[in-house]
C-alpha cells in the first residue's frame, strides 16, 4: 500500500479525459510541457486486435517547446492505491507505455506532481503515420474496448468541449468520418 502524502494526481489527454476509470475529486486544466499528444501507438488489445491493429493516443516527449493540454485529476486519498493497480492493468497492458511522475502546471497557477503514461519510443507499438493513414487505420479498427473511431470522436469532442485545440484530432474526425460513412 502506497502512502500519498500529498495528493495524488493523473494527467488525462486521451481516453482518460471522457473514461477515467474513477471520480476525480478535482479537475482542472493543465499544460505538461516538453510532450506531445498524437496517434504515435498501435492497440492490439483496446481498440484493435494483433491482426488488425487500432490507434490510440500517446504522450511522446517532444522538446522543451512542445506542450499537451489536458486535464490533470484528483484521486481522493481514499481511493488513490485502488485508482493506481486500475490504471497501471488498464494502461501498461503491452509495456507500450512507461509510467511516468511529471511537474504538472494546472492552469489556475498550481504545480502539482503527476501520473502520467508516455509511449515507450523504442517499443514495437510505437509508430509515426502521417494524417491521412493514422486516418485509413482508425476507420478500420475495432478492440476489446470497441471500435476506433469512436474513441477520436469522444477525444475530439471532449477536447472541443473543454476548449482546448488539436488540429490534427479535428482533422481526423473529419476524414475519419468520410471513411466510415462509405464503408
Amino acid at each position: 500500500m502506497v502512502k500519498w502524502w500529498c495528493a495524488m494526481w493523473i494527467f488525462g489527454y486521451g481516453s482518460l479525459l471522457w473514461n477515467p476509470g474513477f471520480e476525480p475529486v478535482e479537475q482542472v486544466r493543465a499544460d505538461l510541457q516538453g510532450y506531445n499528444r498524437s496517434f504515435c501507438m498501435l492497440s492490439i488489445h483496446h481498440r484493435g486486435t494483433e491482426v488488425n491493429p487500432g490507434l490510440v493516443l500517446a504522450l511522446a516527449e517532444a522538446g522543451a517547446e512542445a506542450m499537451c493540454s489536458g486535464m490533470a485529476m484528483r484521486v481522493s486519498e481514499a481511493q488513490a492505491d485502488e485508482v493506481l493497480a486500475n490504471l497501471r492493468e488498464r494502461e501498461l497492458i503491452s509495456s507500450a507505455y512507461e509510467e511516468k511522475w511529471i511537474n504538472l502546471t494546472l492552469i489556475d497557477g498550481r504545480c502539482v506532481r503527476a501520473v502520467t503514461y508516455v509511449v515507450d519510443q523504442n517499443h514495437v507499438q510505437y509508430c509515426q503515420y502521417d494524417l491521412d493513414h493514422q486516418a485509413r487505420i482508425i476507420a478500420s479498427a475495432v478492440g476489446g474496448r470497441g471500435p476506433n473511431p469512436e474513441y477520436l470522436y469522444k477525444t475530439a469532442e471532449l477536447l472541443q468541449s473543454l476548449h482546448i485545440a488539436d488540429t490534427e484530432l479535428d482533422y481526423l474526425a473529419k476524414v475519419v468520418a468520410k471513411l466510415t460513412k462509405s464503408a
